[in-house]
């Protein structure tokens, strides 16, 4: 685990993202830290509205690089000037906020403490479903916090998700180390029939399954895709950290996967429903990665095309084996960062554009920045509806949206009077037919 300090300078849009920031962080396992003196990673949202913030935001990274471990640029003077950080010499990871949270995980799976317990945050349930894991990746710190899997009983599970729905939960986030392999400390695979119980809940909600790695999963994942297509209030959202195209790398972090049993797991959901989210994590500049295993990682992102996908650079953990190996040098693995961050941002946008002129049914979670709403249609595709408040449209809503336009990572949605989507014979992704 990794403490983390942040300091947001600007407007209310970058404290908003500083917000979902930590969120994520603290979902994560992290915690902030007294100060940045304290801390294993300073995070630095900037502004750039005037020459005199221009300076100020240099001179605090300045200050940041100095006296934290590491540190992360964010925020608008990070995306329209990130070369004045380089010119200036400050030793900084220049970041889209988005990438912020993955950046600083680091790869490793989000740590559920033993005391975990499930949190209604607005409409959000978080149900923490097992904690541990089953993996020894080389890389990984959260292994030493949170030891092998403990998965309580369905029963238990179902009970937690039902008390969360009747507590007001619209949408119930399954988390875990790697829920894929909930039940294996009992010698069964359990996920599949956890999933298909809690959708049974009586009342009107959905269910994102959380982190599940290739290799806990491969073992259900047909009987898993099934579960899927089966019921409507899943989320047709998986996501699956590959973390590299190369199955030599794959073998130096000591994934339980290769790439082929990746593949499988994609093709098979790919087989059962007509629309999903595949959402995956790459690893970039791993020790013993090399330009070789650098292109193989390209060449699956690019073939795979995921909807969401996390790019981190690798950073040493401190008492994990692959602390002890040599490191690239921080100028490769930035290029090689770079490279697939582009690459990154080519596919997902691909994804979004595909979603202009489309009508979806989607489920309001939660508040944006300003008068804006944040929506989920059935694959998990964020979708932002502004002037939520003139439109009446409020956090726990469904509601039939025709999309309008992208913004790469997300769509921007209009509300539509009339026939709510289910009633007009919604696919699977949410999708209205007669509307192309």
């Amino acid at each position: 685990m990794a403490t983390y300090h942040i300091e947001t300078y600007g407007c209310s849009s970058n404290r908003g993202e500083s917000r979902e920031i930590e969120r994520a962080l603290r979902d994560g396992g992290h915690r902030p830290a007294d100060g940045p003196d304290d801390a294993d990673v300073a995070i630095l949202n900037t502004c750039t509205v005037v020459e005199k913030t221009e300076r100020n935001m240099l001179r605090r990274a300045e200050e940041l690089s100095e006296t934290t471990a590491e540190l992360v640029v964010t925020g608008c003077m990070a995306l329209a000037q990130g070369d004045l950080f380089e010119g200036a010499d400050v030793d900084a990871e220049i970041l889209h906020w988005d990438e912020v949270p993955a950046y600083v995980l680091n790869g490793e799976c989000p740590t559920v403490t033993p005391d975990a317990e499930p949190v209604l945050d607005g409409v959000v349930g978080i149900l923490p479903i097992a904690r541990g894991c089953m993996s020894n990746c080389s890389y990984c710190i959260t292994k030493f916090a949170t030891g092998r899997v403990d998965s309580p009983p369905i029963e238990e599970n179902v009970e937690k998700a039902r008390a969360l729905v009747h507590a007001g939960a619209k949408e119930i986030r399954v988390t875990g180390q790697d829920t894929g392999v909930y039940g294996w400390d009992d010698g069964d695979r359990k996920l599949p029939e956890l999933l298909d119980r809690i959708c049974d809940i009586d009342g009107e909600f959905r269910v994102r399954l959380g982190m599940a790695n290739p290799g806990g999963i491969h073992g259900i994942h047909e009987e898993l895709a099934d579960v899927f297509a089966e019921n409507e209030e899943l989320y047709d959202f998986v996501h699956a950290p590959v973390q590299s195209g190369s199955d030599d790398v794959l073998a130096d972090m000591r994934r339980q996967h290769r790439v082929e049993k990746f593949r499988e797991v994609v093709e098979t959901f790919d087989d059962r429903l007509d629309h999903w989210t595949l959402s995956t994590d790459f690893i970039v500049g791993f020790p013993t990665e090399d330009e070789v295993d650098h292109e193989l990682s390209m060449e699956l992102l690019a073939e795979v095309r995921p909807e969401k996908i996390n790019v981190t650079r690798f950073s040493k953990r401190p008492g994990t084996d692959a602390a002890d190996m040599k490191g690239l040098g921080g100028t490769v693995k930035k290029e090689r960062s770079k490279a697939m961050s582009e690459l990154k941002m080519e596919v997902v946008g691909e994804a979004y554009g595909s979603m202009v002129d489309d009508r979806f049914e989607v489920l309001v979670v939660e508040e944006g920045t300003g008068d804006s709403v944040k929506c989920r249609d059935g694959a998990y595709r964020q979708i932002i509806v502004q002037n939520a408040t003139e439109r009446g449209v409020d956090v726990g809503d469904f509601l039939e949206v025709a999309v309008t336009g992208h913004n790469t990572v997300y769509a921007f949605g209009e509300p539509v009077d009339g026939t709510p989507a289910e009633a007009a014979g919604a696919d699977d992704a949410g999708r209205v037919p007669g509307d192309d």
